[in-house]
Order: C-alpha cells, then structure tokens, then sequence
C-alpha cells in the first residue's frame, strides 16, 4: 500500500502546493464530538432528508425549495414525522412546496422513526453518531442501510459529511486513488472491500494524525479535480 506522504506530494503538486492543498482540505474541517452531539436531532433527520432528495436530482432545485421542505416536514421533528399518517403523506404528494417524489416522502417517515429509535435507545440520535468510533466508519455506514430508508454508501457517507462528521467518501476520485495505491482493485461494492478501505484510512490516520475527512479530500485530490467530494 502507498505511503500517505506520496499521496499527499501528488495532491499537493496537483493543486499548486501544500499550502494551497492544506488550505482546501481545512475548508470542511469536521465538528468534534461534543459539537456534534449537541447538534438537534431535527437537524438531522433535516440532513437526512435533504441527502435522500438530491440523490439523483439537482441540488440547487432541492436548496431553492428548502423552505418549503422546512414548513411542510414540521422543521423535521421527529416524532411529528414518524407519526405521519396516510392522509399526511397524501397531502406530501399535492405540496408544490416541495418535490413529490413518493418514495422519498416516504423516506421521512421511515427515517423519523429511526432518529426516534436512535433516541430512545441512546438518548439521542446526535449522541449515537458522535460516539460511533472513526476506525469502524464503514460499520456506521452499514447500520444506515440497514435501518434507515434510502441512506447506503455514498448517499449515507455524504449525509455525514455534511454533519460534520469525520468521514470518506469513495467517489470516484477517491477510487480512483485507492486502485492507484494498491488498496482496492475496482469501485468497493462488497463488506470486504468496503473493510480494506477502512483498514488503509486508519494506517493512514494512525500514519499522519490526520481524520477521515481530511483523508479522503487529499485522496480525492491527487487523482481528480475535486468535483465529487465535498
């Protein structure tokens, strides 16, 4: 496997120095574990929600119209949304407020019940994703498949990027830089591949002091232009 520093030399001769490259990668510097445990749980769901509607849309229809979503999910609590009833959902479907797309509606419900099992079994949802340790980020990606609705791989790592949560990201630069330094050998798919790329973040991390996030934006940028992290 690579060594980190000829990853990091290669994203810094990409992007005109390490300054300039240190610069970029400080841009999404992620929250500590008590900032993101104080963080509402309504936010989260929020987040959730927003991931789950820009996947495979434009993103800038579902900003414009996030008002909308705010006022017609109830500024996402929880519990008013895992209690949505038929009549709700029916009304979800008229609501030019926002985009009514069946499934994904359907989704807020799914996930507010999630986030209020998160709470009930942990004392809050916040405090179940803070305190999920760094080094098993891709068991943290396997309980959102499991449990929550339209939330697996990339969606669910870019929901917790989002957050502020330490995270990678295995878009396709990212993947591309895990096959150049011999850690994968195609796009991971399977619970194995998935594992050896978690298993090279924390040589890597263990290597550096670096966090997932800053990680994996130096990866994406010594083999692409950086358009598919954030």
């Amino acid at each position: 496997m690579r060594d980190f520093e000829e990853i990091y030399a290669l994203a810094a001769e990409r992007k005109g120095g390490s300054d300039r490259l240190d610069a970029l990668v400080a841009q999404h510097r992620p929250r500590t574990r008590a900032e993101l445990a104080a963080i509402p749980d309504d936010r989260w769901l929020a987040q959730m929600t927003k991931c789950v509607f820009q996947a495979g849309f434009n993103w800038k229809v579902i900003d414009n119209k996030w008002p909308g979503f705010e006022a017609a999910f109830h500024a996402f609590d929880p519990a008013l949304n895992a209690a949505m009833t038929e009549e709700e959902f029916d009304g979800h479907l008229k609501d030019t407020r926002i985009v009514r797309n069946a499934q994904k509606v359907m989704s807020v419900r799914a996930n507010a019940q999630f986030v209020v099992d998160l709470q009930r079994e942990h004392g809050s949802a916040a405090r179940f994703f803070a305190e999920w340790p760094d080094d098993d980020f891709v068991g943290l990606l396997e309980v959102m498949k499991k449990r929550a609705a339209r939330l697996s791989g990339e969606t669910a790592a870019r929901f917790f990027r989002f957050m502020g949560r330490p995270s990678f990201i295995t878009s396709r630069d990212v993947t591309a830089a895990l096959i150049e330094a011999g850690v994968i050998a195609r796009a991971p798919t399977s619970r194995k591949d998935l594992q050896a790329v978690q298993d090279a973040f924390n040589a890597w991390s263990a290597q550096t002091g670096r966090n997932l996030t800053e990680l994996s934006r130096v990866l994406a940028m010594s083999a692409g232009p950086i358009y598919d992290e954030v």
